[in-house]
């Protein structure tokens, strides 16, 4: 007992007794934090691989997993089994696991940051990454399993483009262009054909646009889709245009001309007119990298004038001012475009622009005076009842690709031409304007014929008829922009059928006629085989200024008979960033 108390009581070589007690301690603490340490900066790594592969993938969506199996490999990542969804693989000490999920990531700050990214959504714009792998362990391999490293991230690239669907004049008539803007502004219209080729070839930058506009509507901050949230007359309108800087004096009067002379006072939703997509979150003035937004402005100004009249009726007395008729009497009937889908558009891969329902009464005559037909038989006139209706025509942003960088972009449109249906005959006006119900056609009054007796026309014959006529195989053409044609600014055009005669002339041979005595007790069968060719003969003279009329009235309302005209002005592959 004496010799233990000594040995407890003794200080000397204590030092040396507790570090041989706590040396195995200490080393098992300092492998683990090794190992601890290790497993941090081998993990760091991965995350890092894996963040570059999200946004190589972003960049090539169309290949993500490719790009991705790329990436790793190009990081020293060599041997990977990719995960499908759905499944679980576990990752072993030679080869490591990878999940590649493509979907949709929607920045938005009222969505919550675990919900933004949904996947499988189409159209895709991001991917998802995920990367399972052994961990190694230097010193407590030995007694435990490696752990396993799991990282994700998600990368997004939005890539988008600015196109529209609108009008192509492919000749003008200043007369019929300042006739039709009246009756759809009010006021009178009196522009000269210099100022509208002026206005057709002028491009408004839109943004620069919708800047100024701010100011119209006195908006004195916010961002571009808290301005297009507001209402503005057509008149407000024009003047912002004029005021967009780097416009041509001559278009710049010509708009504030047209301002000053409308007097509608309808306001229409610029977001009708223009969707701006995520471009219009930027706060005014500022402008998106690698995108320009532009567009006619005439086309401009007549999209907003068919918005201003809704479904409203403009009636146009056109008198005898269109060569080789006596008097043209236009109405015109434009319904509503369907809801989230305007004339202008900046989007990805699905936004939709189209243009508005349209429907075209037009009663052209001609007073001939004496052109015999034999046995002193005159036709004194001729009527020509013409009505079309063209449904909304549709273009879709399909793809917007760039295999080798912003110089090889080509934009995809799926563009889809309006039904077109033709009747010569009378229409119901009671229903002309109303676009939920379909016309109601009956016969018309074609010709008035007369028997010459010594220096007197007494009134003989009524001639009435009708004709339809319809272009109905419409299939979605698919238009591809390359960058040369954005940077021109090209109009392409898909029609629903080559048609190989004129829309008049195929009601007028198509037309089926009937001969009235007017209770004269004449025998009419002996006369219908004289009087039905001459009254073909006498309309298919007059097809060709209605034709002409006809076309230049849908196109200076942004439609075509069996045609879409789609035009792509600015369009951009995007960024690939990281997101989460």
């Amino acid at each position: 007992m004496a010799a233990t108390r000594k040995l407890l009581a003794d200080r000397s070589a204590n030092f040396a007794v507790m570090t041989a007690l706590c040396t195995p301690v200490a080393l098992a603490l300092t492998a683990f934090a090794v190992d601890e340490g290790s497993l941090y900066n081998e993990r760091r790594a991965a995350q890092s691989i894996v963040d570059l592969a999200a946004i190589t993938a972003a960049a090539n969506i169309n290949n993500a997993q490719q790009a991705v199996l790329t990436t790793l490999k190009d990081n020293g990542l060599n041997s990977v089994t990719v995960q499908q969804p759905g499944t679980n693989i576990a990752p072993t000490s030679s080869q490591a696991v990878v999940q590649i999920v493509q979907g949709r990531y929607t920045g938005t700050s009222s969505i919550a940051t675990g919900s933004r990214f949904e996947a499988g959504q189409l159209p895709y714009n991001a991917v998802q990454v995920s990367l399972k792998k052994q961990g190694t362990l230097y010193f407590a391999g030995s007694i435990m399993s490696p752990p396993t490293i799991g990282t994700t991230a998600i990368a997004s690239a939005q890539p988008q483009a600015a196109f529209s669907i609108g009008s192509r004049l492919a000749s003008l008539n200043g007369g019929i262009l300042n006739a039709l803007l009246s009756g759809l502004l009010g006021g009178n219209i009196s522009l000269s054909v210099m100022d509208y080729n002026s206005l057709i070839s002028a491009d408004v930058d839109v943004l620069s646009f919708v800047s100024a506009l701010a100011t119209q509507l006195n908006i004195s901050a916010g961002s571009y889709s808290d301005v297009l949230a507001s209402k503005a007359t057509v008149g407000q309108i024009a003047t912002a245009m004029a005021n967009v800087p780097g416009l041509d004096g001559t278009s710049s009067l010509a708009l504030r001309s047209i301002a000053s002379k409308a007097t509608s006072t309808i306001k229409i939703p610029l977001n009708t007119l223009v969707d701006l997509g995520s471009v219009g979150n930027l706060g005014l003035g500022q402008k998106p990298a690698g995108l320009s937004v532009t567009a006619s402005a005439l086309s401009m100004l007549t999209a907003a004038a068919s918005l201003a009249n809704g479904t409203n009726q403009a009636t146009v007395n056109l008198g005898a001012t269109i060569p080789g008729l006596t008097s043209t009497t236009l109405a015109i009937a434009i319904g509503e475009p369907m809801q989230n889908s305007p004339w202008l558009a900046v989007g990805e891969a699905g936004t939709v622009v189209r243009t508005a329902q349209t429907r075209i009464k037009l009663n052209a005559s001609v007073t001939l005076g004496n052109s015999n037909l034999g046995g002193g038989i005159s036709l004194l006139a001729v009527n020509l009842p013409l009505n079309v209706e063209v449904a909304y025509a549709e273009a879709k942003l399909t793809d917007i690709t760039c295999p080798t960088g912003p110089s090889s972009i080509q934009v995809s449109i799926a563009a889809q031409p309006g039904v077109v249906a033709a009747h010569l005959a009378n229409s119901s006006a009671s229903g002309f304007a109303d676009f939920t119900k379909p016309q109601s056609f009956s016969d018309a009054d074609i010709a008035d014929v007369s028997l010459k007796l010594l220096l007197i026309n007494l009134n003989l014959l009524q001639v009435t008829g009708s004709s339809a006529f319809s272009v109905t195989n419409m299939t979605p053409t698919n238009l591809t922009f390359n960058a040369t044609d954005i940077a021109n600014k090209a109009i392409k055009t898909v029609s629903t059928k080559n048609l190989t005669q004129s829309l008049t002339t195929s009601l007028v041979n198509n037309l089926s006629l009937s001969v009235n005595a007017l209770g004269l007790g004449i025998d009419v069968t002996a006369l219908l085989g004289t009087v039905k060719p001459a009254v073909t003969t006498l309309l298919n003279g007059v097809t060709a200024p209605v034709d002409s009329l006809v076309y230049n009235v849908l196109g200076a309302l942004g439609v075509r008979v069996g045609e879409a005209d789609v035009r792509v002005t600015g369009a951009t592959c995007g960024r690939s960033v990281l997101v989460q």
